[in-house]
């Protein structure tokens, strides 16, 4: 039995084609693999040439790639004050923090924070859950009214 296995150049799925040794085909021939899995081949087309097609613009994808939504953006930072707006850290809220550090640096205005000022601590917390907050509003939004689940 291994000896037919050995000897055998079909491919099972591969139609009609057989597949030989480097050492047996010519350079100049080429090798055509078919399969009744695949497609027909087709032609890979170069985008940038298709721009003429198009009469002259060329677009990668959807204009309005972004679908921005107010319900979103609204939504998203209801959704994110409220829960930031919690006293959990020493009985003070993140928001309540932040806006306390911002009118604590905007006491002595000309001169910017200082590097260990809670300031920085603060904004780059809240900023984060607020972008977090948006861009997980945008997915489940986007993704709702669009049929993805």
């Amino acid at each position: 039995m291994a000896a037919t296995m050995a000897t055998s150049s079909a491919v099972v799925g591969l139609g009609t084609s057989s597949l030989s040794s480097p050492s047996r085909v010519s350079p100049s021939k080429k090798l055509n693999l078919s399969s009744g899995f695949l497609k027909s081949q087709a032609t890979a087309r170069n985008p940038l040439r298709l721009a003429q097609v198009s009469g002259g613009k060329f677009t990668c994808f959807q204009r309005d790639w972004l679908r921005t939504d107010l319900n979103v953006i609204g939504f998203g930072l209801i959704g994110w004050l409220a829960p930031s707006s919690v006293p959990v850290i020493d009985g003070k809220s993140l928001t309540g923090l932040f806006f306390e550090s911002i009118g604590t640096e905007l006491a002595h205005f000309p001169t910017p924070p200082a590097l260990t000022s809670q300031f920085w601590l603060w904004m780059v917390c809240w900023h984060l859950g607020l972008f977090l907050t948006l861009t997980f509003g945008q997915i489940g939004f986007k993704g709702r009214t669009e049929n993805y689940f």
